[in-house]
């Protein structure tokens, strides 16, 4: 289900999906005058449901490629460490440790800098 979920939101994200909304958009609107307007009602109430889902799966794969991104930078500096990677798995409440971890980590080494600097001075 996944992968037709995801070739469908590829297809409706690029002109010629977009293009074929639209179409259908205006002749569902056409239908109006005939006495169908439950029928354009639902037809466009799906329409919006299906572009928010569409959205929806192009934001989570933009999200995993910076995810992975980042991963690589993460990985290729031998200075770092790589427990980071895969966080975006965790539970929240383990990203919200690692995060406070990390913030008490920087701020002590922005103390101890200023200290370097006021003492160079």
């Amino acid at each position: 289900m996944n992968r037709f979920l995801f070739a469908v939101a590829d297809f409706l994200s690029r002109p010629p999906g977009f293009y074929l909304m639209i179409a259908a958009m205006v002749a569902c609107t056409a239908m109006v005058p005939f006495g169908l307007t439950n029928v354009v009602t639902y037809a466009l109430s799906v329409a919006a449901i299906v572009i928010t889902g569409v959205v929806l799966i192009q934001g989570y794969r933009d999200t995993a490629a910076i995810h992975a991104k980042l991963d690589e930078i993460i990985v290729a500096l031998q200075e770092t460490r790589n427990n980071v990677v895969g966080l975006e798995h965790a539970e929240p409440e383990e990203i919200k440790a690692h995060l406070a971890r990390l913030e008490m980590e920087a701020a002590e080494a922005d103390r101890k800098a200023e200290e370097d600097w006021a003492s160079a001075a």
